[in-house]
């Protein structure tokens, strides 16, 4: 068992628990791109020096590519599924995040026309279920929201992979540097287009999120901008340096870590809890990600 890689994993997991926690409190005042913005400006501030303590070297790479790949997917994770939050409870919000496994499962069937044993399509039904549940759609009332963290499933499961596949050859500060990098460019990019407001007055929470102009944080507000800071700096560096020394298939299972955190940060904060049938769908996504990990690693270990 890989301890360290284990810890520093549910480290990050706590860690970003916190994070969106305080970023749901502030999407109802502060406009998507300045959160991002702010938050990456003061990770790098103290990720720099840690990786300038490792050498010159340490910032040298032959896949500056599969690095920007990698902090534009983690980008589209993170903001895609923010947009979500402000429309959504955070628990729910953060569960439909874990249906990853089982979109890649139906993917690699049909587009990389992987076989399966009926271990793997249970797995995918029960989290499909789950998803169900969750959404509710036989509710009368679709939210539409819903669909902004199912995208970030897709954007988190694509940055988890390509962690694993360059963090053989890259350190680990190198790349939570370049995470952060990406995120400050895209924030900046997204303020000079719709910074000024222009385009705000939606009436969807979310997408007036995106759209809010910039304004200066309130002083009783700066302390919570600078927590989410120190706050994502800690997390790309305890999950860079956990995939980096431990395979994603080991370390899968303690992301779930992150659902009863979020449950309990949702009914501390903002007095939310999901009903019967969510929390029972919340339950499902994590069993349906769970068998479809115990059933490849079944596999592994028949080969």
């Amino acid at each position: 068992m890989h301890l360290k890689a284990v810890a520093n994993l549910l480290l990050a997991m706590f860690c970003i628990s916190i994070m969106d926690t305080m970023i749901k409190m502030l999407s109802g005042g502060y406009a998507l791109h300045q959160l991002v913005f702010i938050r990456a400006s003061i990770s790098l501030v103290i990720l720099l020096p840690v990786l300038f303590r490792h050498g010159i070297m340490a910032m040298h790479t032959r896949r500056p590519g599969a690095h920007i790949f990698r902090g534009l997917l983690l980008v589209m994770a993170n903001m895609t599924f923010f947009t979500g939050l402000a429309s959504l409870p955070l628990a729910q919000a953060s569960a439909l995040v874990f249906f990853a496994p089982v979109i890649i499962t139906v993917f690699s069937f049909w587009i990389l026309k992987e076989q399966f044993g009926p271990f793997r399509w249970v797995a995918v039904l029960v989290g499909l279920v789950g998803m169900i549940l969750v959404v509710q759609p036989f509710s009368g009332r679709i939210e539409v929201a819903y669909l902004w963290p199912l995208a970030a499933a897709f954007c988190y499961a694509g940055f988890t992979t390509m962690t694993r596949y360059i963090g053989k050859t890259e350190s680990a500060s190198l790349l939570a540097v370049t995470a952060q990098g990406a995120f400050l460019l895209v924030s900046v990019l997204m303020g000079l287009v719709v910074g000024g407001g222009q385009f705000a007055g939606h009436a969807d929470p979310g997408i007036e999120f995106i759209l809010r102009a910039w304004h200066w944080p309130a002083s009783s507000d700066m302390v919570y901008f600078g927590a989410i800071g120190v706050l994502s700096a800690i997390t790309a560096l305890s999950i860079s340096a956990a995939y980096r020394s431990a395979s994603a298939s080991l370390l899968a299972p303690f992301e779930y870590s992150n659902l009863p955190l979020v449950l309990l940060w949702g009914y501390l904060v903002f007095n939310e809890f999901p009903n019967t049938m969510a929390l029972t769908g919340i339950v499902l996504i994590a069993a349906g990600g769970l068998v479809v990990w115990l059933d490849s690693q079944f596999r592994k270990r028949a080969v």
